[in-house]
């Protein structure tokens, strides 16, 4: 079997862009939160040097072995989401593994991550840990309702469960599919505001109530390795949105262009809104967000 030599490659430097992306993402979000709050932020590169500072860390706390691998599960899950993503439109390199059915695959493994880490933080026997996650399970069943109804919705009218398909279809911008299903995308960014978990749905960290939940009991090497799984899974999220409702992108400037204006609208949302309370954040998202996807699907149909 010929090996093809162009997507190993692709395979091999595509997280390492989404991690440099995602990371400084994350950065220019504390400079431009700083500035609208008249003050000055950290550097752009801060973030990395976080991360590199963090892995450089040994931690004593030893809770068990789904400890160890709940930071695993979660990098595993961001990855695996952004091989199965196109990530530069009509590329040889970089149309990475997507199949036909991927869109349902991506449904499923999108939430792998979150169940490891409910696993590893329940192992830890922290209170504060054990409360972020419940509340981050909560929410991820209050978003994932309008979610997959958008994504049902858009299976149904391109009769295409692949989002190579779905991106040759929107081949200009006309035909984008924001606009041939404006309810789907209303449905589908309301839930990105509950995945990226900016307020006010950062009800699982809550770092000045529970002292940021989940990662409380997480220190060292593997709260940096959740990092990284962050800033991968934001970038394959991003990513995912451009494809699937914007047409793709045929070169990487066009992908940042994109990708970075999709993801100023859970920050700037964040930045002028407080934090949720549990209900209120799944109550949100079961009323407008379900109803656009409903809406959707039903027009679709008829």
């Amino acid at each position: 079997m010929e090996i093809n030599w162009l997507k190993v490659l692709g395979i091999l430097i595509t997280p390492v862009i989404a991690f440099i992306v995602g990371v400084t993402y994350g950065g220019l979000t504390r400079i431009i939160t700083a500035r609208i709050q008249n003050r000055f932020g950290p550097p752009v590169t801060q973030n990395f040097w976080d991360i590199v500072k963090l892995y450089s860390k040994k931690t004593n706390i030893q809770h068990g072995v789904m400890q160890h691998l709940a930071p695993v599960f979660a990098i595993t899950a961001s990855i695996t989401t952004l091989y199965f993503v196109p990530v530069i439109r009509e590329s040889t390199v970089f149309t990475n593994l997507s199949f036909q059915g991927d869109l349902i695959f991506l449904l499923y493994i999108m939430v792998f991550g979150s169940l490891g880490m409910a696993l590893g933080v329940g192992q830890s026997g922290n209170p504060n840990g054990a409360i972020g996650v419940s509340r981050g399970l909560s929410q991820m069943v209050g978003y994932e309702i309008p979610f997959v109804l958008a994504i049902v919705a858009i299976m149904i009218q391109f009769k295409t469960t692949n989002l190579n398909d779905l991106i040759a279809m929107q081949n200009n911008f006309n035909h984008w599919i924001i606009f041939q299903s404006p309810f789907a995308f209303l449905a589908a960014i309301l839930a990105f505001l509950g995945m990226m978990g900016y307020a006010p749905f950062d009800v699982v960290v809550a770092p000045a109530e529970i002292a940021s939940g989940p990662p409380s009991e997480f220190g060292g090497k593997y709260l940096g390795l959740m990092m990284t799984s962050r800033s991968i899974f934001t970038f394959a999220k991003l990513t995912l949105f451009t494809d699937i409702f914007l047409g793709g992108a045929g070169d990487f400037v066009t992908l940042v262009i994109k990708t970075f204006a999709l993801y100023m609208i859970p920050v700037l949302t964040g930045i002028v809104n407080p934090r949720f309370r549990t209900e209120q954040s799944i109550r949100f998202f079961w009323a407008w967000p379900t109803v656009f996807g409903i809406l959707a699907v039903l027009i679709v149909v008829w």
